[in-house]
């Protein structure tokens, strides 16, 4: 029996109309549903700022060397959950919450243009849409803080990392019908990591 391995799941915090962020309720929420006996989930909400969401990532990656991670994200009018297979590194012109973007619009100088994760989103988003859910992938975050925490964490991490848009509006945004679903996937995503 191999010992406890963290799994790190992140969600953003207040922005425009959205002064609770659902991917933040989705981060607590999983934390306390758990990820299995073996796993450690370590939660940390990411401000909607570039420089401090850079530093955050860095810094988990560095400190906690975890196994995975999750970063959860608001898909504003989008009632599906939206799993995305690649972080891109430029491209950020959009200023964040403190007014700011990226030195030369992009997440890490001299990174690759852009990252996949190691685990394979859309064989998981085709089982789903297969039974029929609400589940699509897609290779676009949509180069803003989403995208950016994504590609960051890609290239902490060597690619053992997933983002997820979750659903700001029909039945999926309840957390009572999201978080399990979310914790499936998750724990698919897992499983396809062991056999990696």
């Amino acid at each position: 029996m191999s010992g406890r391995e963290t799994v790190v799941v992140t969600g953003f915090g207040p922005f425009r109309q959205f002064l609770v962020n659902p991917s933040w309720t989705a981060a607590q929420g999983l934390k306390l549903a758990g990820l299995g006996d073996s796993i450690d989930v370590y939660i940390k909400e990411l401000p909607v700022s570039y420089k401090t969401t850079q530093e955050i990532i860095a810094k988990l990656w560095q400190t906690l060397k975890p196994k995975f991670a999750v970063h959860l994200g608001i898909a504003r009018a989008s009632s599906v959950i939206i799993l995305e297979q690649t972080g891109k590194n430029s491209g950020y012109s959009d200023r964040d919450v403190c007014g700011f973007f990226p030195p030369d619009y992009r997440c890490i100088e001299g990174g690759p243009e852009k990252l996949d994760s190691v685990v394979n989103v859309r064989a998981i988003s085709k089982h789903y849409k297969q039974a029929g859910m609400d589940v699509i992938y897609s290779r676009d975050a949509g180069r803003y803080l989403c995208d950016f925490a994504y590609y960051c964490s890609l290239y902490h991490g060597e690619r053992r990392a997933a983002f997820i848009h979750v659903p700001s509006s029909g039945s999926l945004a309840s957390a009572k019908r999201l978080l399990p679903l979310l914790r499936e996937i998750i724990v698919k995503m897992l499983k396809q990591l062991e056999d990696h």
